[in-house]
């Protein structure tokens, strides 16, 4: 038993100092641990959480922002775009040309004695001339005598003019009279007058649908009137037909003295101020903006003030706003076209005619433009209220005299896609190609919220690259793309020797470049394929006159007096 204890006092003895040493370190580890910094305070410390983003920046353009964020800072000058902001490159390369064929015979070959036809035009002053010069076509495919047609004074306009009120109706008359035969007023047979038959044929109707449809009513009644005579006749036609529409648009409807008396007045007041000025046709009134269906951030007071205004139309339709905008079916602000403009090269001095209604904000909606752009002016400011007052109480004469300055400006703009911004697209493309420039509003409706993120000079690249083929040029638009008033393509034709001489094939565009077939596919697509701004059409009223096959016309049509019975249907606000 000693000897048993003996051992484990040897034992213990030997792990003493093993013991002690272990104490020891521990002891060392645990001082260090404890003089030792927190983790967090180290040379390499964990990143700290991000902030929540806050509200977003609303930037101006005066506002002073740090270096490190995009200044959107718009310049005074239009900058040195290598270009002439002021012509088309290609313009001299083309011509209008609608003379009739040798094959197309006079009218007073065809025309028949005993066949009158009658028009009722509809909407504003430009809806109302693509209304007459069709009239003209129709009836030289009927081969009827036409009666001057007759404008609407019952639309939104409220205009009681006549048609010798705002076209020479002689000159009318004599210079198509080898085309058509055209008299002022339907005559009386045997004593008395024709039992005429009232009818509305589907729009785009072509020959064979005229031939179909209103040609054997013709036949029995010898005098028919076509009521709501808008867009009633089809897009493509033989040559020698369209050419005879191009004759009617460009040549035969001139306005009265008066009017152009007028409206060459305003062209010189501007020409007095400047070399060289741009017109705008600036669409933002409330009532256009309220059957576009748009919405511009005006908040509850823009809801509650369009919404207002909607329920005149029984049958409008509920459109999403942000899918109208994405598909460029919303007129661009007053802001958005200035800015679109000095991207282009357009400087603070250049001068610029707007020729609108009632803008919907007023003041404070064209404050934005009216910087940008200071020499700012109306028909309004530049005539007197005495030159005016003739004038002014009739919408469509108001409207003539706009027209007159937007046609004779160098460079024609629009916000809209409009009967007016239409036929002055179509008349400039025909007398030389002058500068005309539509927004890509499909493509620009994602750079303007987003310019407060860029510099000035991202965005006016953006712009400039959007805005390619929408500028007027000779090839902007394929031929027979769109609506033919718009682009008139069979009158207009090639001058092979100034092509020639400028050492340029066929199919070239902008500088020279050859337009492979990809390309040429994607030049401007149809205007109402979606790339254009347009507008829904307020007349498309879904009548069961326009779903009837041709060759089938509905003999229960009743007849009656356009001008005293018939309702009037939804108001084209849209049409000029």
């Amino acid at each position: 038993m000693a000897r048993r204890r003996h051992l484990y006092y040897h034992r213990l003895r030997r792990l003493f100092p093993k013991a002690l040493a272990l104490s020891a370190f521990l002891l060392v580890f645990s001082l260090l641990s404890f003089l030792a910094p927190h983790p967090l305070d180290s040379d390499h410390p964990h990143p700290p959480p991000r902030p929540r983003p806050g509200p977003p920046i609303v930037r101006r353009y005066d506002v002073h922002v740090e270096p490190s964020v995009p200044t959107f800072h718009v310049p005074k000058g239009g900058g040195k775009l290598g270009r002439d902001i002021w012509t088309s490159r290609n313009s001299g390369l083309y011509f209008g040309c609608s003379n009739a064929s040798s094959s197309f015979p006079r009218a007073e070959s065809v025309t028949h004695s005993n066949r009158y036809l009658l028009i009722a035009t509809s909407g504003g002053l430009n809806q109302q001339r693509t209304g007459i010069t069709d009239a003209v076509v129709a009836a030289r495919i009927l081969n009827a005598t036409l009666v001057v047609p007759k404008l609407d004074q019952k639309s939104f306009w409220r205009d009681s003019s006549e048609f010798s009120e705002i076209f020479d109706v002689d000159w009318f008359i004599s210079y198509l009279k080898k085309d058509v035969t055209i008299i002022r007023q339907l005559p009386k047979r045997v004593g008395k007058s024709y039992s005429m038959r009232s009818m509305r044929v589907p729009r785009k109707c072509t020959e064979r649908c005229y031939n179909n449809r209103v040609l054997p009513v013709l036949l029995k009644r010898h005098a028919v009137q076509l009521t709501k005579f808008d867009y009633r006749l089809a897009n493509r036609l033989s040559t020698d037909l369209q050419k005879l529409r191009c004759r009617v648009n460009y040549h035969a409807l001139k306005f009265t003295d008066p009017i152009r008396a007028m409206g060459k007045k305003l062209v010189d007041r501007m020409r007095k101020r400047t070399n060289h000025f741009v017109a705008l046709h600036l669409r933002f009134e409330p009532d256009m903006l309220a059957f576009s269906g748009c919405y511009y951030g005006g908040g509850e007071k823009e809801m509650r003030d369009l919404g207002a205004i909607r329920k005149r139309w029984k049958t409008l339709h509920i459109h999403d706003p942000e899918k109208a905008r994405r598909q460029g079916r919303c007129p661009l602000t007053p802001e958005e076209i200035g800015l679109m403009l000095r991207a282009l090269g357009y400087g603070s001095d250049v001068h610029i005619y707007v020729a609108s209604g009632d803008i919907y904000g007023g003041e404070e909606t064209l404050a934005p433009l009216k910087s940008l752009f200071p020499n700012f002016y109306t028909k309004e400011t530049i005539a007197t209220k005495e030159e005016l007052e003739s004038f002014s109480s009739f919408s469509s004469r108001m409207a003539a005299l706009d027209f007159i300055v937007c046609d004779e400006s160098d460079v024609f703009v629009t916000n809209n896609n409009g009967n007016m911004a239409k036929i002055l697209a179509g008349r400039r493309r025909y007398f030389g190609h002058k500068p005309t420039i539509r927004p890509n509003a499909k493509k620009l409706y994602r750079l303007f919220p987003s310019r407060n993120n860029m510099t000035w000079e991202a965005f006016a690249s953006r712009v400039r690259s959007y805005q390619r083929h929408f500028m007027g040029e000779p090839m902007d638009v394929r031929p027979g793309r769109g609506e033919f008033h718009e682009n008139p393509s069979t009158c207009i034709c090639e001058d092979s020797d100034a092509k020639a001489k400028k050492g340029m094939l066929t199919r070239k565009l902008g500088k020279g470049k050859n337009v492979s077939r990809k390309e040429e596919e994607s030049i401007a697509d149809d205007p109402n394929g979606g790339d254009e701004l347009e507008m829904p059409d307020p007349d498309d009223d879904g009548d069961e006159d326009d779903s009837m096959e041709d060759g089938k016309f509905n003999e229960t049509l009743v007849e009656y007096d356009i001008s005293e019975n018939e309702e009037p249907e939804l108001e084209d606000i849209l049409s000029d």
